[in-house]
């Protein structure tokens, strides 16, 4: 890409995706954390006790963070080093996301 050529902001629909070689673990965790979801919903229907509750609530959130946190490595180990070494206003663009998707992280 020459530098005179605008980002395509739609790019990164279009690549492969970093997490492609671990996409079946993914998807594996993520039915997992489906699964507790519906647990919770059942827990409640059932009128469990309250830190039952809330401790299968923090086990999801805590299987939802490392979920996050692999897809951001794998975003930084890809996308934001692939876009580092061609340089140009790619590589910037991508180093904002991903510091914008870090403090998301952060916030929540």
């Amino acid at each position: 890409m020459s530098v005179t050529e605008p980002v395509d902001e739609h790019a990164h629909d279009q690549a492969q995706h970093g997490y492609i070689g671990d996409k079946k673990a993914y998807l594996a965790r993520l039915k997992r954390i489906e699964g507790q979801a519906r647990g919770l919903q059942r827990m409640v229907e059932d009128e469990k006790y309250c830190i039952d509750i809330l401790t299968q609530i923090s086990a999801m959130t805590k299987a939802l963070e490392s979920v996050a946190l692999g897809l951001l490595d794998d975003h930084l180990t890809h996308c934001v080093v692939d876009a580092a070494a061609a340089g140009g206003p790619e590589a910037d663009a991508k180093i904002k996301e991903a510091s914008a998707a870090i403090a998301r992280l952060v916030r929540s």
